[in-house]
């Protein structure tokens, strides 16, 4: 359902390695489309230099869970391993839809798939690093990650690229070609109508 007045709800996922975070840090500058990142909120304490209502909404877990049993959220993940609860707020995208802003959320293959169910008119875009021997040669030129990392980034590389056909838009971000991948981004958010939803 998307009328001129209405802003566009863009859902961007890839592997960690893919090259999202400069992508959407680009994205965001452009002047067309005028797109606003949605904040997630989470459970997890801030780290240094994080500031709360910029990076996250930093909630306490009594928190986040009284939200959560409230429907205020348009989709929670916890993360395995450290208990960490992150979610989309929902007032921080349906607010700004009906002001007629176009908001970004950039998050997992699973919330995505949530979301979708609510908004079917999402533009949903999947950032590939093209295959996974190259994103492997991404993450291990980093050299800042151990290799039990490493793998683990692999192996939940292997099953978001497996939903990849999920998506609406799937785009290649070639190493140094960022310029590139940024443009067809913003051609592809202006161009799409909200049909042919998933």
């Amino acid at each position: 359902m998307s009328s001129s007045r209405t802003g566009k709800l863009v859902i961007l996922s890839g592997p960690s390695g893919s090259g999202k975070t400069t992508v959407v840090r680009e994205l965001l500058e452009l002047s067309e489309p005028r797109l606003e990142l949605s904040v997630s909120a989470t459970t997890r304490p801030p780290r240094t230099g994080e500031i709360d209502g910029k990076d996250y909404h930093f909630l306490s877990p009594d928190e986040f869970q009284r939200r959560k049993a409230a429907g205020e959220f348009l989709e929670t993940f916890e993360v395995f391993g450290n208990g960490y609860w992150y979610g989309t707020l929902r007032s921080e995208v349906e607010n700004r839809l009906q002001q007629g802003v176009s908001v970004l959320l950039e998050i997992d293959v699973d919330g995505a798939m949530e979301i979708v169910k609510q908004f079917p008119a999402a533009v949903t875009i999947f950032l590939s690093p093209g295959s996974l021997e190259e994103l492997e040669r991404r993450l291990r030129g980093r050299n800042t990650e151990p290799e039990e990392t490493i793998q683990r980034r692999l192996a939940a590389a292997k099953r978001e690229m497996a939903a990849m056909e999920k998506y609406k838009y799937q785009i290649v971000n070639d190493a140094g070609a960022v310029n590139e991948t940024v443009q067809r981004l913003a051609e592809v958010i202006q161009n799409d109508s909200g049909d042919d939803a998933l």
